[in-house]
């Protein structure tokens, strides 16, 4: 079997704002532009008021092709042109065999310092599609080929839909007791909000969006202990911080979704900076996931799984990696994000009872998209 065609689309969907704030990809309120990308209000990072991401399509000679996603909640043009200008190429005409493809991508422009950021992303939705058409061979669901798999995996709900504590109430009545705050505003915001969400019976973790500081973040953690984790504390390049900071607080620190492999999380791991990894499939892969969980199981700590802007491929990825991971606890829900994907998808991603219902057709289960709404022939 070789690889007959790689293909890559950007997709663009409109998003309420006002509806989607404090929840994937639109954690807090963006400031006013003309642009439909959008620095947050408090903190320097870049926004789209859309949602988006980039699809990826791989077909073989035989003609059964499979379904990836690169995670691109901005400029997802970027990772299409990685894929169409330099990984295409590369792999038209290869034998099939995932590993040998990983490192054919990963080798490509490495040399050139391309190895984290657009050009990992792009790899990231190839090999989706790859593990796609591997079970779709094996006749069996990606999660069986990983390991011995749940067939449901536990969710916990990311963000206040709509930004305010009264969105998490119907979450609350249908089942779920694990919810994650951004830390958006200001701290006594975020208090109030904790407070409000541990009232109504569920237990809380606080995503700090990198906005923290180490000398103000034990402070930080104390004044809205307990917490099931805080996310993101510090700049992420800031291995040694840190690690300093896990050695200081009771509290598990959480991070992961900034890198994309295990060469970037390596001084993570050897500053022992974090109890809980947070692979993001749509950039690290399942292959390079893989690694990354492998070596988390190596040194004792927990992985849960990173899940922001999403369609179908890398959401039922999320769902496979986590299903077969014996040290994964949870799994990221947005639902907004799943609802978005789910209209694009001939049998919807199901959520029955705060869990994941891990998809049973062969490869990642998501069928086909309507090719007509996304951009494909």
């Amino acid at each position: 079997m070789k690889i007959a065609n790689v293909e890559a689309v950007p997709f663009h969907a409109a998003r309420d704002t006002a509806a989607v704030t404090g929840t994937a990809g639109s954690p807090a309120k963006l400031q006013a532009s003309a642009s439909v990308y959008r620095w947050a209000e408090h903190y320097p990072v870049l926004y789209s008021t859309r949602f988006e991401t980039a699809l990826v399509r791989v077909t073989l000679d035989s003609g059964l092709a499979g379904w990836g996603e690169a995670q691109a909640p901005v400029a997802p043009e970027v990772a299409c042109t990685i894929i169409d200008r330099i990984l295409a190429p590369i792999l038209v005409g290869a034998d099939f065999d995932i590993e040998t493809l990983w490192w054919r991508m990963y080798s490509a422009m490495r040399v050139r310092g391309q190895t984290g950021g657009f050009m990992l992303d792009a790899i990231a939705g190839v090999d989706l599609a790859l593990w796609d058409l591997a079970g779709k061979i094996a006749g069996k669901p990606v999660s069986a080929l990983i390991g011995e798999a749940r067939s449901r995996v536990p969710a916990y709900l990311s963000g206040l839909p709509g930004g305010t504590a009264e969105g998490v109430l119907p979450w609350i009545d249908a089942g779920f007791r694990h919810v994650k705050i951004f830390h958006q505003a200001d701290v006594d915001r975020l208090r109030r909000d904790s407070d409000a969400v541990r009232s109504i019976g569920a237990q809380v973790a606080v995503d700090a969006l990198w906005r923290l500081t180490l000398e103000g973040a034990r402070s930080f953690v104390d004044s809205l202990s307990p917490l099931l984790w805080l996310e993101a504390p510090l700049a992420p390049e800031s291995a040694r911080q840190h690690g300093d900071l896990a050695q200081r607080t009771n509290v598990p620190i959480a991070i992961g979704e900034s890198y994309r492999t295990t060469f970037e999380l390596e001084p993570f791991f050897e500053a022992r900076a974090m109890r809980i990894v947070q692979p993001d499939l749509g950039r690290t892969g399942i292959t390079e996931g893989l690694r990354i969980a492998r070596e988390a199981a190596r040194r004792g700590i927990d992985v849960v799984p990173h899940v922001s802007i999403a369609m179908g491929p890398q959401l039922a990825a999320a769902i496979h990696f986590a299903a077969a991971l014996p040290n994964c606890s949870m799994l990221e829900f947005n639902p907004t994000v799943v609802e978005t994907a789910n209209r694009y998808l001939e049998s919807p991603l199901r959520v029955e009872a705060a869990q994941y219902v891990v998809p049973d057709a062969p490869g990642l289960g998501v069928q086909s998209p309507s090719l007509s709404r996304i951009g494909f022939s």
